[in-house]
């Protein structure tokens, strides 16, 4: 039984969940009836099969994480030999009326809870009984199995286009999955001491490295926490989920018009939302506000992966600290304020700030992730108050089972001591926004989805 180790960022996620604080990261995908004068909706049952099918026909979702004597501390992926799909893809019948506000509600619980460590760390979630024959999927992964690049790439294996190419998508069968790509040539043989100095040259790069980013961390961090009260609340390990789906136009019009990037102008759009909804509360507008971690996927253009998973590859991230102008009452000036400061990030790198946890995570030994991760999670409060990630995903319409993806609602994990996550993926031209909040101290998050769209609006008004 062959196993590869967890890369070091992998280790620290697997090392950080808790009971109360699961550390996956997932997706509520909702799928409309399939269309045509030739099309066949499939039964509950049929997509059921289909999904367990083409699961199960992908290799990295059958391992599971086991710890290792050596490295101490280490882990390592194994191939369970006791895999049963069974296990991880469920369905869930539901009645047609209000079936879309029940999915949300449901998948918000099912989000609370942890996938099964002693399992391949992954679980979906099939709803049926929409109108019309219309279901959802809900996908949890834990994140220490992928980072949100390579979630979107392991449900990408499930959907027809990808899975099973060229035959009827409404047959439930195995999934012909892409073939792996053949390994580079291996680097001819090198006298031992030009290896021995290699190796020398690079730890102490890698020391030098570790020890400004580290530096970094630190000066990011803060004492007491100046963002949003309603975000400050001591949580409570239950989630709830919102939804909103957004004009992608109409955040490029915006952005013709006021410049940036349409990252930017979501941003804007994250901080306005917030300040409407403290304003309903009540809560004072900080003249610093909350800060929002912007995740920055790592992975090259033609790279496969890093030796530490189970496909050879590993989490690859970093991030921004952006502090959100919600006190600024003036849509356009926020949007400036965003601005500006995400032009200082991306000149600085994302080697500077809160994000750079994830970097000095990658350079630790695993015994020190045994030790101090779990202490280190505490601290995340310290850097950052929320998290806002945004995830592109393919122009080519997805479908499953022949069925076309309708939304699809990126849910970030929630650090300990966080309160909000707010993930938005871009697709067939709109914005789909998933809210994760801890339902105790944000159990209003409907009411911020909702403002995006108010805030979305205002600003195209200003802005045109």
């Amino acid at each position: 039984m062959s196993s590869d180790r967890l890369a070091p960022l992998d280790l620290a996620f697997w090392r950080l969940e808790s009971a109360g604080h699961p550390m996956h990261l997932g997706a509520l995908a909702f799928f409309s009836p399939a269309d045509g004068p030739r099309a066949r909706t499939p039964s509950g049952e049929e997509i059921h099969a289909l999904l367990a099918a083409r699961a199960a026909a992908v290799p990295r979702l059958r391992a599971r994480v086991q710890d290792v004597l050596l490295p101490v501390g280490g882990a390592a992926w194994f191939r369970d030999p006791d895999f049963d799909v069974r296990r991880h893809v469920r369905r869930v019948p539901l009645p047609a009326a209000g079936f879309a506000a029940t999915v949300v509600a449901l998948a918000g619980d099912l989000m609370g809870h942890p996938v099964e460590r002693s399992r391949p760390p992954w679980e979906m979630h099939l709803f049926t009984g929409g109108p019309d024959g219309s279901f959802a999927v809900l996908v949890k992964f834990h994140h220490a199995l992928a980072d949100g690049m390579r979630a979107i790439s392991l449900g990408a294996e499930l959907l027809d286009a990808v899975a099973d190419p060229g035959t009827d998508p409404a047959a439930p069968g195995p999934a012909r999955t892409r073939p792996c790509p053949p390994p580079g040539p291996s680097p001819g043989p090198q006298p031992v001491a030009l290896r021995l100095l290699g190796r020398a040259g690079d730890r102490a790069r890698d020391t030098v490295r570790t020890v400004g980013v580290g530096a970094a961390v630190l000066r990011a961090g803060r004492i007491g926490t100046p963002g949003l009260a309603g975000l400050c609340a001591p949580p409570s390990g239950t989630r709830r989920l919102a939804t909103a789906v957004l004009d992608l136009e109409d955040v490029r019009r915006v952005r013709k018009a006021a410049g940036g990037t349409a990252n930017d102008v979501l941003l804007a759009v994250v901080a306005g939302a917030l300040r409407r909804w403290a304003r309903e509360r009540g809560d004072p507008l900080p003249a610093a506000g909350p800060r929002a971690l912007v995740p920055v996927a790592r992975h090259r253009p033609g790279r496969t992966g890093r030796p530490g998973g189970p496909d050879g590859s590993g989490n690859s991230l970093s991030g921004y600290l952006l502090e959100l102008p919600v006190a600024e009452s003036d849509p356009r000036a926020r949007l400036a304020a965003v601005r500006a400061a995400m032009d200082r990030n991306r000149a600085a790198g994302p080697l500077r700030g809160a994000g750079a946890v994830a970097l000095l995570a990658d350079r630790l030994p695993p015994f020190a992730h045994l030790l101090g991760t779990p202490l280190a999670g505490g601290a995340a409060r310290m850097l950052f108050d929320l998290l806002v990630t945004t995830v592109p995903l393919p122009r080519a319409t997805l479908t499953l089972g022949g069925c076309p993806l309708g939304a699809l609602h990126p849910l970030a994990p929630l650090a300990r001591g966080q309160a909000l996550a707010v993930g938005m993926a871009l697709y067939d031209g709109q914005v789909h926004a998933g809210l994760v909040a801890d339902g105790e101290a944000v159990p209003d998050a409907g009411r911020i989805a909702w403002s995006l769209g108010e805030e979305l609006m205002e600003l195209l008004d200003l802005t045109l």
